[in-house]
């Protein structure tokens, strides 16, 4: 069950969330529909490489990265999105492509787009297609304590 190493850690840290089980999806904005949340309330994970280096880059399912803004923020020379190849080794008990935002999890930086501090909660995948978190974003703030940056524009 792929949850359960986050639910762990957040039941350890005495962070109250709610789990939300949802019908099979796989897009980030599937899955907000099918949860019935709007996309800029969704967090997606999508990884990406620094200058070689393996992160986490947060931001609402309805935003897309842009790489250049990302690359001025972080000072650095190349940054791009990583193959399923790359990362699949890195999370063991989830499934691909449904990470939860929580790279300190799997020692991975994490840089959130600012934009998703401005609602109080924020809702992520939980390591599977059918299920997923919802906790306040101070909470998810205190824990991972992710980088937050303005790297992301509607589609």
């Amino acid at each position: 069950m792929p949850i359960k190493k986050l639910k762990d850690f957040l039941d350890k840290n005495k962070v109250k969330y709610v789990a939300v089980s949802h019908s099979k999806a796989f897009t980030a904005m599937e899955i907000a529909a099918s949860a019935h949340i709007a996309g800029r309330e969704l967090a997606k994970t999508v990884m990406i490489k620094i200058d070689g280096r393996m992160a986490m880059a947060v931001l609402p399912a309805s935003h897309r990265v842009d790489f250049e803004l990302l690359k001025k923020a972080l000072k650095a020379t190349q940054v791009e999105i990583a193959n399923e190849s790359e990362f699949k080794g890195l999370f063991p008990d989830c499934e691909l492509g449904a990470m939860p935002p929580f790279g300190n999890l799997y020692d991975l930086d994490v840089y959130t787009a600012q934009s998703l501090a401005e609602d109080e909660e924020i809702a992520f995948n939980a390591g599977s297609f059918t299920e997923l978190i919802k906790l306040s974003f101070k909470d998810y703030e205190k824990l991972v304590k992710p980088t937050l940056l303005k790297f992301s524009a509607p589609r």
